[in-house]
């Protein structure tokens, strides 16, 4: 049964990326914000799937550091799942991510409508620059940026070097980071057709202000924090 479920959500998702794909293309002459709102229905459909097909649910820790102001967002990157669920749970928001996304059928272009930071990772400093300059301008009209610093989907229990680009961006810019931590990788398995029930643990951690710290300080309180509480949920799984 597992199998057969998770076959049939993978064909709902499949399919609901068939139909918002092209629908996305014609939000394209309205503001950002209506854009944001219909394309994201995608993702309402595909958590909604999850729990009513695979029986697989989450639960957010920490809601109340989320501030009101729009910020930088840190998050652990184990699936496909937190791209999803960081949608439902924060403030309208553009991801920094590797530009061969947005040349994927249907599902690039309902990324390209979402103004994302499409950066090429093998660009080196040009890259970086970009993420500074388009996402300062991206946090300037209200909105939140994503960032997984590990870059590729790790492992529970692995990983990642912690790239600088997220926390130069907030030393730069000024915004604070939302660090994110979660299991979700125990859940829906990084390239696995598999989706486990159960419910996924996200915890939201304290705000890390960027004034008077270096982008090494904020990448390193950062990089603490998420990898404690990672540590923490594992033992608790």
């Amino acid at each position: 049964m597992l199998l057969v479920r998770s076959g049939l959500f993978a064909l709902c998702q499949w399919a609901a990326t068939l139909i918002f794909g092209p629908l996305s293309l014609l939000t394209l002459p309205f503001p950002y914000r209506f854009r944001y709102q219909f394309i994201t229905l995608w993702t309402h459909f595909n958590l909604r799937c999850l729990k009513k097909i695979c029986r697989l649910d989450y639960r957010v820790e920490g809601i109340e550091n989320i501030p009101q102001r729009n910020a930088i967002i840190l998050c652990k990157h184990q699936s496909a799942w937190e791209t999803l669920a960081l949608q439902k749970i924060f403030p309208p928001q553009v991801w920094v991510l590797k530009r061969e996304l947005l040349w994927i059928p249907f599902l690039g272009w309902g990324l390209a409508m979402l103004d994302p930071i499409a950066i090429d990772r093998k660009a080196g400093r040009r890259a970086l620059q970009q993420i500074v300059e388009q996402g300062t301008q991206r946090l300037n009209t209200g909105r939140w940026v994503v960032i997984f610093p590990e870059g590729a989907r790790m492992a529970p229990g692995v990983k990642g070097r912690y790239a600088i680009g997220g926390a130069l961006l907030a030393e730069k810019s000024g915004y604070p980071v939302v660090p994110v931590a979660h299991n979700a990788g125990e859940f829906w398995p990084r390239n696995s057709l598999l989706k486990y029930p159960g419910v996924i643990r996200v915890v939201i951690g304290p705000l890390i202000e960027s004034k008077d710290k270096s982008a090494a300080e904020i990448n390193a309180l950062a990089e603490n924090w998420i990898e404690t509480t990672q540590r923490e949920l594992s033992a608790r799984s």
